[in-house]
Parts: C-alpha cells; sequence; structure tokens
C-alpha cells in the first residue's frame, strides 16, 4: 500500500481503479486551476504581503525609496516611487483615488481589477489627461448614480487595486523626496466618507521584504481558494466552477484539504510551473519588435486585447498566455503605449539564453525615444524577481553617474563583476542563474512605435 501519493506511469490504456481515476482527475484539474488562477493568486500574494505590513483595504502601501531587492514582486520597476492602493468596495461600496495634476510631478498607472484587467488609465496618458482627477472605483453590483465631477470606474471585483509610478526627474535624493511627496498627494476614501475627508493611510515598505513571488505548491490553491470566497463568479469563467469545486473549492464552503490531496496539488503546481516555463520559452512571445533581433512585447497580442478590453472579443479567452504573463509580471495598462512600453528578452544576440555568470553589454543607441526616462532591469529568469542580494538591479536614463560615449549611446553592463572603469554602468548578475531582461520606455515617442529608433540586442562580451 502506497503511503505517498504518486503521480501513475502512463499506460496503455485507461486505468480501472476507481481510486486511481479519481487521483489523476484530482491532479489534472489543480494544474487547469494554477493556470486560470494565475492572476487573481498574483493579486492576492500582493494583498497579502500588504496585509502583513499592518495595511487594509482602501490604503496605500509605498515606497520611499526606489525599490531595492527586497521588493520581491514580479519584474518590478527600481526606477521610480511606487504607490499601490488595494481597495475592497465590499462594506464601504464606492471608493475614491484622488490624482493630482501633474504639476510639481507626474504619476503614471492604471487601476487592475482583481483578476489584473485594466480598468482605467490615469495621470497623463489617463482618463484625467494630466489636470487630475477623483476616479470613482464602483463595485460589481452597484446601481446608484454617479456623482457629478468623478471619473467612474465599474470593477467587475469588490478587490482591486492601483499601480502608480510617481517619476522622479533624477536619482537624486532632493529630486525623489519631490517624488515621493506628490506622490502623496494621492488619496483614497470611501465616497459615503467624503464629508468627512477622511485621511488616507500609507504604509511604507521600503527595505522590507515583500514576497509575493508564486508558490508553486500547496499554498497556491489556498490564495486561490480566498480569491473564489470573496469575488463574484465572472460569466466567462462559470465553466471552472465545477471545476474547482471537484479540487475542493467551492463558494461558501470552508476548503481543507488533506495530506494527500495537498501531495496532489504540491505536484500539481510543480507540473504547470514546468509548463510554464517551457511555454515562456517556446510558445509565449510574439515575433521579435525588431526584426532579426530578439526583443519581444512581453505579453502576446491576444493577451494584451483581452486585459484591456476586459475580453471583449466573444471568441477569445487566452487562458494559457494569460498564465504565462502573470507568472512572470503584474498589472495590465488600458491604452498599452501610451504612458509606457516594455520590451524584453531572455537571450543574448546569438540567441543563447542569458546567463548570470557571464559579462554582457547593452548598448542605448543616442536620442532614446522617451520623453520622461528609459531603464533596463534585470530580473531571476526562475522567480521573475529582482535578483536577491544583490546592490542595485538596474541602470536608468535617470541613473546618478551614468557614463555615455561621446555620440550620446550608453552602454549598460551586466554580469557577476563590474568591468574596469565602468561601474557605474553595470547591473549585477549572480552566476549559475539565468536571468532576464526588461527595457522600459516611460512616455515613449512616435520614433519607438514605428521603429525608426532601434534597440539592439543585449551582446556577450567574451
Amino acid at each position: 500500500m502506497r503511503t505517498l501519493w504518486q503521480r501513475p506511469e502512463p499506460s496503455a490504456g485507461p486505468p480501472s481503479n476507481p481510486a486511481e481515476i479519481a487521483d489523476r482527475a484530482l491532479h489534472r484539474r489543480a494544474i487547469e486551476a494554477v493556470i486560470w488562477g494565475m492572476p487573481a493568486v498574483n493579486f492576492e500574494l500582493m494583498r497579502r504581503q500588504m496585509a502583513k505590513l499592518g495595511g487594509s483595504a482602501n490604503q496605500v502601501v509605498f515606497w520611499s525609496l526606489p525599490v531595492n531587492w527586497k521588493n520581491q514582486t514580479l519584474t518590478p520597476n527600481p526606477d521610480t516611487i511606487y504607490f499601490m492602493p488595494f481597495f475592497d468596495t465590499r462594506e464601504v461600496g464606492p471608493v475614491v483615488l484622488e490624482i493630482p495634476p501633474a504639476d510639481t510631478g507626474t504619476i503614471v498607472g492604471s487601476i487592475d481589477d482583481c483578476w489584473q484587467t485594466a480598468v482605467e488609465d490615469i495621470g497623463p496618458a489617463g482618463a484625467d489627461r494630466g489636470t487630475g482627477g477623483r476616479y470613482l472605483i464602483l463595485p460589481p453590483d452597484h446601481t446608484g448614480a454617479v456623482p457629478d465631477g468623478y471619473l467612474p470606474c465599474r470593477s467587475p471585483t469588490y478587490q482591486s487595486y492601483a499601480l502608480l509610478r510617481s517619476n522622479y526627474r533624477s536619482a537624486t535624493d532632493a529630486d525623489i523626496a519631490e517624488a515621493v511627496a506628490y506622490g502623496k498627494r494621492v488619496r483614497v476614501y470611501p465616497l459615503s466618507g467624503v464629508a468627512e475627508l477622511q485621511d488616507t493611510a500609507y504604509i511604507d515598505a521600503n527595505d522590507t521584504l515583500f514576497d509575493a513571488t508564486i508558490p508553486y505548491d500547496a499554498r497556491f490553491f489556498d490564495a486561490l481558494n480566498a480569491v473564489v470566497q470573496t469575488e463574484p463568479w465572472l460569466g466567462r469563467d462559470k465553466a471552472m466552477i465545477d471545476k474547482l469545486k471537484s479540487i475542493g473549492i467551492e463558494k461558501g464552503r470552508p476548503f481543507a484539504p488533506g495530506d494527500k490531496t495537498r501531495r496532489i496539488f504540491n505536484l500539481a503546481a510543480h507540473e504547470a510551473h514546468s509548463w510554464l516555463v517551457n511555454r515562456l520559452d517556446t510558445a509565449y512571445f510574439p515575433p521579435p519588435y525588431f526584426d532579426g533581433g530578439h526583443w519581444h512585447v512581453p505579453a502576446s497580442s491576444e493577451v494584451i486585447d483581452g486585459m484591456t478590453t476586459n475580453f471583449a472579443d466573444p471568441g477569445s479567452y487566452p487562458v494559457d498566455n494569460r498564465a504565462v504573463t502573470y507568472s512572470m509580471a503584474f498589472f495590465s495598462a488600458k491604452h498599452l503605449g501610451a504612458g509606457q512600453f516594455y520590451l524584453m528578452t531572455l537571450r543574448d544576440g546569438k540567441g543563447n539564453k542569458l546567463d548570470g555568470g557571464t559579462p554582457y553589454r547593452l548598448r542605448v543607441p543616442a536620442s532614446a525615444p522617451v520623453r520622461q526616462y528609459w531603464s533596463a532591469t534585470a530580473y531571476d529568469g526562475k522567480t521573475h524577481a529582482l535578483i536577491r542580494d544583490t546592490p542595485r538591479s538596474s541602470r536608468a536614463s535617470t541613473s546618478a553617474n551614468l557614463a555615455t560615449n561621446p555620440d550620446g549611446s550608453v552602454d549598460i553592463y551586466f554580469g557577476p563583476t563590474a568591468p574596469d572603469g565602468a561601474s557605474s554602468n553595470w547591473v549585477p548578475t549572480k552566476a549559475c542563474n539565468a536571468f532576464e531582461v526588461i527595457f522600459r520606455f516611460y512616455g515613449p515617442d512616435q520614433a519607438l512605435l514605428d521603429k525608426s529608433w532601434k534597440l539592439p540586442d543585449i551582446e556577450k562580451l567574451h
């Protein structure tokens, strides 16, 4: 008699043992639950980290300095000041998010539901067009009128969040402090409490471990259950109701898997992770952004269309590629390319995977097509978070002491040690670890979109 459940080896025919059939079904459906539930679990893990710091709904977690490796969210930006309000309209009804006008600063960001589907963009590239505004996050069952002077944002879920970036002009202490002060002009409060002018609570996560990396084991299902218990079923997802019920996740009922079930969950989550890694490697990215190169928009066009339109196309629901996206990133914008644009690579110019023990160079051509700034960031290829225990994770056009070549280009170096005489342009990596790079454009200009300006591939030095 087996004491530990093991996934049966494939056989010539279907299993005949009823217990084996049930175990295989549980295993298969658990894999599908991981793939389907990825963006919501990604959100729930971030929400839990905010709560671990003492925060709660309708408050703002922020970083009072640019994030370091202790921010273990998925592919975060270490060259901005992050503000993340988390909303919950279940008890208080509509919630107001006040954004200041773009006078002494600039905020780029979006409001997403808890499935990380874009609800609205904010700031100069958003609905307020830089004049500031009062965004009103409405619960899914809201039937009342929207008061004058508010920008309505109906969320299909009760819980949602905003990713706000208060961008600074340079990485000097004074400019960073100014970006923090500007971001703290953001206010969050229930619409019902507007008369009281409630103070907004800010929770500073600076230099604190904020670990929202995806756990590929039974803990994934604990987080997924929490979302199912809280949120309404969306019409597009009703096919999952019975599938989740078959693995013990059912709205209104306790989730209490036994030891054997949790062992099956561990194996299923591990297998789902392997599948996601393989898909990222082989079938996820759209064609290269620049002909003949290895930079890609880090999401398939079908996922981008779905996340920006709330999956309006009745013939498309890219759950598989959506899972890959949210296994390595968080947040979606309503209008990609308006406020920010991203390119990602896992490979050097010869098509080989980036290796943390090898030195590389990225030459950023002069006149980069941005109105705000560009940045290049290295991430752990396994977790898709910042590489742990490194002194910094990126270099940007705003970085202090960044060296520029005589022709206006900038060389960014990646590797385990700083190159001689170029430490100010160095992004540390770690030997024995694969890594990946995201290049960000804030305030992208037409030369990027029409590709008259081209970002070269990363080159292996020796």
